[in-house]
């Protein structure tokens, strides 16, 4: 046999050997390493009667609908759900009325209150969210920095052509102490720094903050703050252009919107949390709705009400 021939048989060998680990690999290899995409089930694992009391935030009440629904099976009527809000449902917590809530970070009063009760927090996150500043649709400021944002919430800035807007008063309106927004504003963007006093500028809640804004009479001067969530679906009166509307801004550059919040690159990231007490029982039920809230069933659910999932 020839020197070629030797030399066209070793390349035909090693092509043979070559392509058989190439097919073992995609037959075996790869199917060992593929993440199995399993139907979620659909069928129920809590009754009405044993599912646990649960109270949530304004923004995470289509949340927390939306779990007990789909969880139950049934199709439970909001109104008759008895929510309270973020600060009500904290102390409800704390009293042993509710066994779960879904809500921001607990605030330092919030805080306090369960040390003075001798109760601690399982602040556990579910969702991820964004806490976001708007103006009036006609301000013509499309970004401002985190350190400007301070800055004006410190009282500092004061005018609106200092950071590349008209000349016009900022109205930087606020929301009362133990809100969510609140506690989200103080904790994430002011950490040590002393808010403004703006005992005129507080609104009550957080549609009132947004109408405010909103308004182009009251509010082509305002500021406003909120969850993304919120400002975007439960009560949407964005419009970038027009004086009716609100405009969010964005934060160093970076618009907030859902893919921003979801890939981590808008700069002001939070989420929204289960919260129990911490000495619930390992095998109980709100455990075990827990692990429900949290597994890729609840998940989904999160992100066909349009939160953004933690998982």
């Amino acid at each position: 046999m020839g020197k070629k021939s030797r030399v066209l048989i070793t390349i035909l060998v090693m092509i043979i050997v070559i392509g058989g680990c190439i097919f073992a690999y995609m037959k075996l290899g790869k199917k060992d390493n593929q993440v199995s995409e399993e139907p979620i089930s659909t069928e129920p694992i809590f009754t009405l009667e044993n599912y646990p009391k649960v109270d949530a935030s304004l923004a995470t009440q289509p949340l927390t609908s939306a779990m007990i629904k789909n969880f139950t099976g049934e199709d439970v009527k909001d109104e008759d759900l008895n929510y309270s809000n973020t600060h009500p449902a904290y102390v409800k917590l704390i009293n042993d009325e509710v066994d779960l809530i879904v809500v921001t970070e607990p605030s330092e009063g919030e805080l306090a209150l369960a040390k003075e009760k001798g109760v601690e927090l399982e602040v556990i996150p579910v969702v991820r969210e964004g806490f976001v500043f708007y103006v009036n649709g006609n301000n013509k400021v499309e970004s401002l920095t985190l350190e400007q944002i301070q800055k004006i919430y410190t009282g500092e800035i004061t005018n609106w052509s200092e950071v590349g807007g008209d000349d016009e008063k900022i109205i930087p309106y606020q929301r009362p102490t133990n809100s969510g927004s609140q506690t989200g504003l103080l904790s994430l963007v002011m950490k040590d720094l002393e808010v403004m006093d703006s005992v005129k500028n507080v609104i009550s809640t957080m549609e009132g903050i947004i109408k405010v804004v909103a308004d182009y009479n009251n509010g082509k001067g305002a500021m406003g703050y909120s969850y993304f969530y919120y400002a975007t679906a439960m009560y949407n009166l964005i419009d970038e252009n027009s004086e009716n509307g609100i405009r969010l801004l964005g934060v160093n550059g970076v618009k907030p919107t859902y893919e921003s919040i979801k890939d981590g690159s808008y700069p002001i990231q939070t989420a929204y949390y289960i919260v129990i007490n911490k000495n619930e029982p390992e095998d109980s039920d709100t455990r075990k709705l827990v692990d429900a809230m949290l597994s890729a069933r609840g998940q989904n659910v999160a992100k066909e009400a349009g939160y953004v999932p933690v998982k």
